[in-house]
């Protein structure tokens, strides 16, 4: 089920209403002989067209919500340009993103492991297109199709050590070098340098308040590696945001 986060994104997502309402709209059919997502890819051109059948184009909406933790799995989702964040609550209202899922990954991986509910709050915060498949299709297809079998278990490893790096670079690195660090993950990602975010939703993304992301990407910008409006971000300065970001960057990608 997918949920939006309204307005302009200044209402945090910690604060989301429980209820859930399916909020992603179809888009045209899917080009036959190609696909963006890499687990997708992973597959021969004969299998991926079997599998049209079986996967729906659907639209992103960035702030659309498409687990709560404890919902049923009901859909797993591969994205292409569009990016999902992956987070953990506490106390039923503070939010921290562990994970980041894009054109590498699938959201909804607990399924493959078993696992029929979500641990985390799933948030959509780069829009765009990605393949949709109910659950028992995809189970289904699990079981007998090894190269995404394979594609899955190396994605699976690769998802945990983010998480893991992402814990460890919470505690450790200070916030500019993790601002640093999350935008580029972003932009690999969401295969652009201008994207739209605001401080308020960034605060809630790193764990901190939003007074530290804001001094942390005023010292971006003063070194000429961002600029930001607001609800926008934009990289100018690649290179020089990489120097900027801490070595879990550069860790986290050699590992995707």
């Amino acid at each position: 089920m997918i949920e939006s986060l309204h307005g302009n994104l200044l209402t945090p997502p910690a604060l989301l209403p429980p209820a859930q309402s399916e909020r992603a709209s179809t888009g045209r059919r899917a080009d036959p002989e190609s696909t963006q997502n890499s687990l997708l890819a992973a597959v021969s051109r004969k299998e991926y067209r079997r599998l049209l059948g079986m996967l729906e184009p659907v639209t992103l909406t960035f702030g659309d919500v498409l687990y709560e933790p404890g919902d049923v799995i009901s859909h797993v989702y591969f994205p292409g340009v569009s990016l999902v964040s992956l987070l953990t609550l506490v106390d039923h209202h503070l939010a921290l993103e562990v994970g980041l899922v894009g054109r590498e990954g699938m959201v909804g991986l607990p399924l493959a492991l078993g696992v029929g509910v979500s641990s985390t709050r799933a948030l959509v915060q780069g829009a765009g297109v990605a393949m949709r498949m109910k659950s028992a299709h995809f189970l289904k297809e699990l079981g007998h199709n090894l190269p995404l079998q394979r594609a899955l278990f190396r994605y699976t490893h690769a998802l945990m050590a983010q998480v893991a790096r992402t814990a460890a670079c919470n505690r450790f690195h200070v916030v500019e070098e993790r601002l640093a660090r999350w935008l580029l993950m972003t932009r690999d990602r969401v295969q652009s340098n201008d994207f739209p975010m605001t401080q308020e939703f960034l605060s809630h993304m790193l764990g901190v308040r939003r007074v530290g992301v804001t001094k942390a990407a005023g010292e971006l910008h003063q070194r000429r590696l961002i600029e930001y409006s607001r609800g926008n971000i934009r990289i100018v300065d690649s290179h020089g945001l990489e120097v900027a970001a801490c070595s879990c960057y550069q860790a986290i990608r050699d590992i995707s």
